[in-house]
């Protein structure tokens, strides 16, 4: 498999089958995905992998702790046009994927719940950031995501990247024994794809470039 394979083969896989990942194959993708560059290699992430009952456990923590929206860590307020409209639509296609109507408001919220159990995968990722970094370091956690999530699929593992796990902050940092000063920045699902859930069967689209993309000083 090809990059440009990978990247087509790559997408956000929220159902996956029990069938476990072994930690060296988890540790062989998480130290490759090291390999992604970063400003000044500073090397911003700290990474702790879960399986077995200890992401059990961890995800019935979750279900018992409160939610907490962080500031600056979701979407921005008032999102404006396109954005708007295409997370609207995002989420839309989403649920009608599962046959779940825009009235039926405890059916989506129980869809919503399932990302506090990984999906059913059985590796949760979780990717944290010391909180004096700043957005230059974020963005070098992007590039880390992006690496390891196209070495998993070159593996033919399925992710989902999940921004769920920032309102879990503190339980998360707790649990998982993170030095004083850290945050989440993310978890990832780790696994192998149920292909045979309708949720899988969705594929989310993608803006034309003549949206975002300009090219000047060509012929």
């Amino acid at each position: 498999m090809d990059i440009h394979q990978a990247l087509q083969q790559r997408r956000s896989v929220r159902a996956f089958l029990p069938q476990a990942v072994s930690g060296a194959t988890v540790r062989e993708l998480l130290e490759a995905a090291s390999q992604a560059p970063s400003g000044g290699n500073m090397q911003p992430w700290r990474v702790t992998a879960v399986g077995g009952q200890a992401l059990g456990a961890l995800c019935a923590r979750a279900k018992e702790t409160e939610a907490v929206q962080r500031p600056g860590l979701s979407y921005p307020a008032g999102l404006w046009e396109p954005y708007r409209s295409r997370r609207f639509e995002n989420g839309e296609d989403l649920y009608r994927a599962l046959n779940i109507g825009r009235e039926d408001k405890a059916a989506r919220l129980a869809q919503l719940a399932k990302n506090g159990q990984m999906f059913g995968a059985p590796v949760g990722i979780f990717v944290a950031v010391e909180e004096r970094m700043g957005y230059a370091q974020w963005v070098d956690l992007g590039i880390y995501l992006q690496s390891f999530m196209l070495l998993a699929a070159e593996k033919g593992l399925a992710t989902c990247a999940q921004g769920f796990w920032r309102m879990y902050n503190d339980m998360l940092i707790e649990q998982l024994g993170m030095p004083e000063g850290y945050q989440i920045a993310f978890g990832i699902a780790l696994g192998y794809e149920d292909a045979s859930a309708p949720i899988n069967q969705w594929r989310s689209g993608r803006a034309a470039s003549n949206e975002w993309l300009s090219l000047k000083g060509f012929d």
